[in-house]
């Protein structure tokens, strides 16, 4: 189905954690759903936004699922430790849900698509399983979206790195931009998609820490031996690549801008939707 360029080790869920908590509000300030809802949230890991969504939207149930054993584990672990009871765990297949046509009211999927080698049959799934006139929301970052001072030429190319292995994976870390024309595919409607910029600088050092010294320096180291071992940069170009990008969370000049995308669309109803009715969806 796909490989998660990431891995599945104690630090990735770490960094995904603070992942998640440095882009909650950024993300999720506009989603929550109404009393009685069942929502589908496809792909949840380790239940890094599974917390948020399930908090966010108390009154509402949210059935969150994994193709991973192990994450699933970690997410009940989670949601325990949290004490949040509108939340239910289930294995399962995003190509092949197990759940009847019309069965949710809304669709949550959050940094999932870019990891999928078929994102389009995924999303035609999540659309089966939606109720006529529910929602689906997709979130996606997008790796060509990020830029940051000091820039070098083994800082560029160890991010560059990045995006290379998750290709030869088969993901595409540069889907963001493409959540417009995947939703369409998919037969999805009233589609509108709105651009999330993350900004930092030196005069916010805890979002500096969070995302680019707990985020995004992790999520590029954890590739290095795919990269070492296609040869796609020599280790001590790696080694300063990675050095340079650490540097700009430490840097009093330091700045680092990203990218996240949010797509929200609805399920005809076969008439009109108004794009207003999607803003609290």
């Amino acid at each position: 189905m796909h490989q998660y360029v990431h891995g599945y080790s104690d630090r990735e869920a770490e960094r995904l954690h603070d992942q998640a908590d440095a882009v909650k509000e950024l993300i999720h300030h506009d989603t929550w759903y109404p009393a009685g809802s069942r929502v589908l949230e496809a792909g949840c890991g380790v239940g890094a936004q599974t917390v948020t969504l399930a908090t966010r939207s108390p009154d509402a149930t949210i059935v969150a699922v994994d193709h991973g054993e192990d994450s699933l584990d970690r997410a009940k672990a989670l949601a325990a430790e949290h004490g949040l009871s509108n939340v239910e765990f289930a294995h399962a297949d995003l190509y092949q849900l197990p759940y009847g046509d019309a069965e949710f009211d809304h669709v949550f999927v959050c940094f999932v698509l870019e990891h999928l080698t078929d994102p389009v049959a995924a999303l035609e799934q999540l659309r089966r399983v939606l109720r006529p006139g529910g929602t689906l929301t997709v979130i996606e970052g997008d790796h060509g979206s990020c830029y940051w001072h000091p820039e070098t030429a083994e800082s560029l190319q160890a991010w560059r790195c990045l995006i290379d292995v998750q290709a030869s994976l088969g993901g595409n870390s540069l889907i963001g931009r493409q959540i417009y024309p995947l939703l369409s595919r998919a037969g999805f409607e009233n589609i509108r998609v709105s651009p999330r910029m993350l900004y930092m600088d030196s005069s916010n050092p805890k979002l500096m820490d969070a995302f680019v010294g707990k985020t995004i320096v992790p999520m590029v180291e954890g590739v290095r031996e795919s990269v070492l071992e296609q040869a796609l940069m020599v280790q001590a170009a790696w080694a300063k690549g990675i050095h340079d990008l650490r540097r700009i969370a430490e840097d009093p000049e330091g700045t680092f801008c990203y990218t996240f995308f949010k797509g929200v669309s609805r399920k005809s109803l076969g008439g009109l939707v108004s794009p207003s009715t999607l803003e609290k969806s």
